[in-house]
Order: C-alpha cells, then sequence, then structure tokens
C-alpha cells in the first residue's frame, strides 16, 4: 500500500461527525463505527459528552456497532467520555498502530471492511483505518470555542503532506473511493 492509498479517506465530511447521518451509514452498508475521541467527538480540554452528541449516538446505535478507540493516554477522561455515551473504549491506542483497532473489531464481530474508521487526524485515524482495509471517514475538528483558533496547524500540515504525497484531501465536499477494500493486516 502506497503513501496516497495510506492517507486518503474513503469520505471526507464537510462539518464534525454529527454530519455522519443514517443514511450515509445505510449508503455505504456500514455496520459499524470505531470512533477516535479527541476532537472528533469532543474538544480536548472536555471530558463529557455534549447533549448534541449524546443525541447522535442514541440516532446511529440502532444502525451499528459502536466502539471508541483513542490515543489519549488518561483511562479516566476517555472512560469518562465512553461511559457519559454508554459506550466501550479502549485508550492508549498508540494510531496508526492497528492493535487496539483490531480488539475493538473482534469485540463488535464484524470483518474490517464493514467498520468505519472514523477520526479528524490523517496520520493516526485515517492510516490506522486504511491498514486494515476498514472504510476510513475523515470529519473536522470539533474544538472549543474558547480554544479555537482559525487554523488547525498540526492537521494543516497533515493534508499539506497528505496531497503532496497524492493523497486527495477536499474538506468542503463529500468523496468517495474505493469501497471494495481489502484487508491490509
Amino acid at each position: 500500500m502506497n503513501w496516497n492509498q495510506l492517507l486518503q479517506p474513503d469520505l471526507i465530511l464537510c462539518g464534525s461527525i454529527l454530519n455522519l447521518t443514517p443514511e450515509i451509514i445505510q449508503q455505504y452498508q456500514l455496520k459499524g463505527l470505531i470512533l477516535d475521541v479527541d476532537e472528533t467527538l469532543v474538544p480536548v480540554s472536555v471530558a463529557f459528552a455534549s447533549n448534541e452528541l449524546q443525541d447522535w449516538v442514541n440516532q446511529i446505535r440502532p444502525l451499528v456497532k459502536l466502539w471508541l478507540v483513542s490515543n489519549n493516554i488518561s483511562e479516566n477522561r476517555i472512560g469518562s467520555i465512553a461511559r457519559s455515551l454508554n459506550l466501550p473504549y479502549y485508550f492508549s491506542a498508540a494510531k496508526p498502530s492497528r492493535r487496539k483497532i483490531r480488539q475493538a473489531l473482534q469485540q463488535m464481530d464484524l470483518p474490517p471492511h464493514e467498520v468505519a474508521m472514523v477520526g479528524d487526524r490523517l496520520f493516526t485515524d485515517i492510516i490506522a483505518g486504511n491498514r486494515l482495509g476498514m472504510f476510513s471517514i475523515l470529519v473536522e475538528p470539533i474544538v472549543h470555542p474558547d480554544t479555537a483558533m482559525r487554523s488547525h496547524p498540526i492537521r494543516n500540515f497533515e493534508v499539506f503532506i497528505s496531497e503532496i504525497l497524492g493523497a486527495s484531501i477536499t474538506p468542503k465536499k463529500r468523496r468517495v473511493t474505493n469501497l471494495n477494500k481489502t484487508s491490509g493486516e
């Protein structure tokens, strides 16, 4: 798998994870979602799920199995968020390592191609999902309004490098690439 394939999300959503609708999930025949936590579900400075996020999870839960997989090393923080959503979780995942994502897939009892890896970072979430042959979804980061900057330097750098390596990262529209991935294990 070359860099272009590793860094290319299958779907790029304009906006946050809250724009991942039941219609999109059904359109791509997804049976599970593995969700990043920091800036995908909540701002880094927040240790609980918003009412809006709880409503989204309750709307999505009947359609797919859900699991949280975070690189954050604080079990207390990630566990608090997971409990507020009533979801299972792994913390300290070291993505793009596949180990804890594989464990979540085993617990979900689903093949990788039926599960989406959803996150806000190309070099962790998207690479990890693509390495496993999962459907990868890039969302825009959720940041706390008090600390929000006009740009995200790390994400902007990732997008810049990804485009140099051949990935097409266009956050202003939805894009779909290969739906028939093979596992990269």
